[in-house]
């Protein structure tokens, strides 16, 4: 399963998010988080912050792998902030 299955969208719109084409919703937001298991407000921070924070790993029959879930955050962090950059 992946991200866009896992978050109801089409893998299209997440690689407009990722590219920063597109802006995710709030709720949106909160799907992709659950998807990646973490809290939502850890997709605004860069990298190295992520890596840093300890999160408790619930069970999941469809469970990302680690190293395509930490390539969606990183993506998906760069997009937000590169979003971010173009409205100030």
């Amino acid at each position: 399963m992946n991200l866009a299955e896992m978050c109801s969208t089409s893998t299209s719109y997440i690689g407009q998010i990722e590219i920063g084409n597109r802006f995710p919703s709030l709720e949106l937001i909160e799907k992709i988080a659950l998807a990646l298991e973490i809290e939502p407000h850890l997709l605004f921070y860069n990298e190295l912050d992520v890596k840093k924070i300890q999160k408790p790993q619930p069970v999941r029959k469809n469970k990302l792998s680690d190293s395509v879930k930490n390539e969606l955050i990183k993506n998906l962090t760069d997009a937000i902030k590169k979003v971010v950059k173009q409205t100030n």
